[in-house]
């Protein structure tokens, strides 16, 4: 069990706050693989203080759709403050804080893991985020800004002092980005100098990659990111795994799947109705354009591992409604 100030979580792993990933359509999904909480996509305070059509899409739920959580992103605090008054109107159960994007748009503003170049402001915006919050509130940073700056124990140490109930941190700096080796002793030596939970973020790609993070860090979770692209069944693989260290049996739900496959990736037929189910709630979400053209790349991610997808994925990325996904026609994919 993970408990996050008042939130009581059955399972230690979590779906990362994602932009342009995880929309309703997508949490729904990762859910039913056993993501337990899950979050929105990371949303900019100055737009959910602007009260715009698609901050509102980006922040809808449903009943199912919890336990929630809230990323947000700023630094300017009347921006943070009005957009927690708006967040007000919303149900979800925690509200998180970023400081750990490494986009050379968000760090230019002094946003995200722009932050850790100046604790004495990231400080002062966190004690305005708990003073104000209704709810459990959490950080994401990350190891630092580059190789000469690695301050996560420092930041980390700040945060706890202003009254956050947990840490996420990815074991990488800012100038890594997404690329190189994700630091694990970083990790581990924060864990062992804060005693609100840390959530390790970082290459949680499979099984044994989650398993090594438990246990070269002692992390009390884990935010699985990039390796839920094209792969949300990813829960069912690490819990399966840390529980016997094996590979997970059958892997869907579906009541008439065939699927008894043991190993690392489900069967294609099983990967295709995933696809199709996926579809069908981007359709039903966004409507039938917007849903299809904002499926494409979930569809890249999801066929990248079958056979003999190179030309029929080249034309799906031109079309403005998905190639062989529809009905029977989904058979082609593997053909």
């Amino acid at each position: 069990m993970l408990k996050i100030g008042k939130l009581k979580l059955k399972s230690n792993l979590i779906l990362s706050p994602m932009a342009g990933i995880t929309d309703l359509p997508f949490r729904m999904l990762c859910r039913r693989f056993g993501a337990e909480l899950a979050f929105t996509e990371m949303i900019n305070c100055c737009s959910i203080s602007y009260k715009s059509q698609k901050t509102k899409q980006m922040l809808s739920s449903l009943a199912k759709d919890k336990p929630l959580g809230i990323q947000i992103l700023g630094c300017e605090e009347h921006h943070i403050l009005k957009s927690m008054e708006v967040l007000r109107g919303y149900e979800f159960n925690l509200l998180d804080f970023n400081a750990a994007c490494p986009a050379k748009k968000v760090v230019r503003r002094g946003e995200g893991a722009g932050l850790l170049q100046d604790p004495k402001k990231f400080a002062k915006i966190l004690k305005l985020i708990v003073k104000n919050a209704w709810l459990p509130v959490s950080v994401k940073i990350r190891a630092g800004w580059d190789s000469s700056s690695v301050n996560a124990r420092e930041i980390a140490l700040i945060a706890q002092d202003c009254g956050i109930n947990a840490l996420f941190l990815h074991g990488r700096t800012k100038t890594q980005g997404y690329s190189g080796q994700v630091d694990y002793n970083i990790i581990r030596e924060v864990k062992k100098a804060i005693s609100i939970p840390l959530i390790a973020s970082g290459d949680i790609f499979s099984g044994p990659l989650a398993k090594k993070m438990f246990d070269e860090t002692g992390c009390d979770g884990l935010v699985v990111a990039r390796g839920s692209f094209g792969n949300p069944w990813i829960f069912k693989k690490i819990k399966e795994y840390l529980r016997s260290g094996k590979p997970a049996g059958q892997w869907f739900g579906f009541p008439n799947s065939q699927s008894h496959k043991i190993g690392n990736q489900p069967k294609e037929e099983d990967i295709i109705k995933v696809m199709l189910e996926h579809l069908n709630a981007c359709i039903d979400f966004y409507g039938e354009k917007n849903g299809t053209i904002i499926f494409r790349k979930f569809y890249i991610w999801y066929v990248k591992e079958l056979r003999k997808v190179r030309r029929l994925s080249g034309k799906f990325s031109h079309r403005k409604r998905p190639l062989a996904l529809h009905g029977p026609g989904a058979g082609e994919i593997e053909k």
